[in-house]
C-alpha cells in the first residue's frame, strides 16, 4: 500500500484519529469522474492532530482492530477560533446580562 493523504475528522480517542481520504476515479457508464471517501484510524503518538488538519498516512502493521495506519506527518494545520475573554471584560465596558437579569424578566401580569 502506498502513503495517502487525507483530512483529520475525529480526534476524541486518546493516540488515534479518523482520517477521511478522497479519491477520483473515472465512472464508465456515466462518463463524469465520480468522489468516493474512505475513512481510516490512524495511530496519532503524541495527540498532535486536530479536526481539519490535512495528514499524510504511512501503512503499518496492525495496531488494533482498526488501526493500520501512522501518520507520518501534518502537511497543513486548521485554523482553530479561539475567543478572546478579554475584550469582554475590558474595563469601560457594562456587562449587559447582569443589569438586564435585574427583574424585567418576569411577565407582565395581565389582570
Amino acid at each position: 500500500m502506498k502513503p495517502v493523504v487525507g483530512m483529520v475528522v475525529s480526534n476524541k480517542m486518546q493516540k488515534s484519529v479518523v482520517v477521511a481520504v478522497d479519491r477520483l476515479f473515472h465512472h464508465k457508464v456515466y462518463n463524469r469522474y465520480v468522489r468516493r471517501t474512505s475513512k481510516f484510524m490512524a495511530h496519532d503518538e503524541n495527540n498532535e492532530c486536530n479536526i481539519g488538519d490535512r495528514v499524510k498516512l504511512n501503512p503499518s502493521r496492525p495496531i488494533s482492530k482498526h488501526k493500520n495506519w501512522i501518520v507520518a506527518e501534518i502537511l497543513k494545520k486548521a485554523r482553530i477560533y479561539t475567543p478572546q475573554s478579554s475584550t469582554a471584560s475590558a474595563p469601560g465596558q457594562t456587562n449587559l446580562s447582569s443589569s438586564a437579569s435585574s427583574g424585567s424578566t418576569t411577565p407582565p401580569s395581565s389582570t
